[in-house]
């Protein structure tokens, strides 16, 4: 276990800040199952926005589908049109780049955005693609053998768990 200790709520202060820069008055907030869902519906909630917003899943388009398969809770829903529609993905985690390629086939899937952006909780680095985020609350570095996973509990607040992989 890491000794890494990240307060998520905090954090999640410091993304509320970030994504009001980015935010037009049409932007449609769109989160990615599991830790981007919850940060989008919580902004949508505290940012009190009217556009609908939306959650996707990255689970058709991995490419490493054949081994994960498919999460029956991990569904994309986009109530509005995504022609020509304005969308800020919401990550809680950016590492490979590889989820964010998934996700943007899976937007495609549903129509053609007229803009893509991405805010995260927190960038850890160890691109795999050229992926970045457009805004993210923190940068931090951890070895490609530890997972860092958002967590929310009953009461929706945000808490991060650190994982290393039994080598």
């Amino acid at each position: 276990m890491s000794s890494l200790t990240l307060d998520a709520q905090a954090l999640y202060r410091e993304l509320v800040g970030g994504v009001r820069g980015l935010l037009q008055s049409g932007t449609h907030l769109v989160g990615i199952t599991s830790g981007g869902a919850w940060l989008a519906q919580r902004l949508q909630q505290d940012l009190q926005r009217e556009p609908a917003m939306g959650i996707i899943s990255s689970a058709m388009h991995r490419d490493d589908f054949s081994t994960r398969g498919l999460n029956a809770t991990a569904q994309t829903q986009l109530p509005f049109d995504v022609n020509g529609a304005d969308i800020l993905l919401l990550d809680d985690v950016l590492f490979t780049g590889r989820t964010i390629r998934a996700v943007i086939n899976e937007l495609f899937d549903y129509g053609r955005p007229a803009r893509i952006r991405l805010a995260v909780l927190v960038d850890r680095g160890s691109r795999e693609l050229p992926v970045q985020a457009d805004y993210a609350a923190a940068r931090v570095a951890l070895p490609a053998a530890q997972t860092l996973a958002l967590a929310q509990d009953a009461q929706g607040n945000f808490s991060f768990q650190v994982h290393s992989a039994d080598v």
